[in-house]
């Protein structure tokens, strides 16, 4: 049975890192979980030394990282040949790991499905986005990527702020990879918990728009369902914060 690598990268996830860790170590064996904490300061660290002291297949690692760049140091350190990937504030469906390995030995990459758990009130369609007919916004919350795929086309781009996923997934198809979007492969990802939190990671989501769309001059933003939401007020909220990160980059670019 083929054995997957499960790479995760937190910082200050107190809150969320023992509903993850839970839901990890009932998933099909073999696995190994590689945890890279950029530095957290809360107990995160507290909690995850707890299960690395009764799971030997969980390694826990310290490094001051991007996303991109912890996901990248977690990768080199993985002795399986498949590399799974979710996020400290997610939680993994019981047959997350088991759907997977169905799949692997046929495909270089599986998007699974992401769905949002939480406070519906900061939960909304991601905005998708699309390459070579491809969807492209399945967020590495739930990715699944073969080694010799990943080190092929070189990994995360450790200098985006947000949107590395998207920029692998882009690579990935560039580079002619077996492809499926597997939706019996479940992460619930846990929403923002109030507007603060929830503006924020508009505006940043934005940001890494931008910085795509540098990259990829012929990306295509958005799908016809999304005219139908356009004047609904949370929407109009978060698009705009999106488009203030936007712009951010676009005049850091200028200057």
């Amino acid at each position: 049975m083929y054995g997957i690598s499960i790479v995760i990268t937190v910082y200050n996830e107190e809150k969320n890192i023992r509903d993850l860790l839970h839901s990890l170590i009932l998933q099909e064996q073999p696995i190994e979980i590689i945890i890279v904490d950029s530095m957290s300061s809360d107990k995160t660290v507290e909690i995850i030394k707890h299960y690395t002291e009764k799971y030997n297949f969980i390694r826990y690692y310290r490094k001051k990282s991007t996303r991109g760049e912890g996901r990248n140091y977690g990768v080199s350190l993985c002795k399986y040949d498949y590399i799974a990937f979710t996020d400290g504030d997610a939680v993994a469906h019981e047959y997350w790991i088991k759907n997977l390995r169905k799949l692997i030995n046929e495909y270089d990459l599986i998007a699974g499905e992401t769905l949002s758990a939480g406070n519906k009130k900061y939960s909304m369609e991601r905005l998708k986005l699309f390459y070579k007919g491809f969807e492209i916004t399945r967020p590495s919350a739930n990715l699944c990527y073969s080694k010799e795929l990943f080190n092929k086309i070189g990994g995360f781009d450790e200098k985006f702020v947000t949107g590395e996923d998207i920029d692998l997934n882009i690579r990935a198809i560039n580079a002619n990879a077996r492809y499926i979007c597997c939706n019996d492969c479940i992460i619930y990802n846990k929403t923002r918990e109030n507007l603060h939190e929830f503006l924020a990671q508009a505006y940043w989501n934005g940001y890494g728009r931008a910085q795509l769309k540098a990259k990829y001059k012929d990306i295509k933003f958005g799908h016809s369902n999304e005219l139908k939401r356009m004047f609904i007020p949370k929407y109009i909220i978060r698009n705009g914060f999106g488009l203030l990160g936007y712009l951010k980059y676009k005049r850091e670019k200028i200057n």
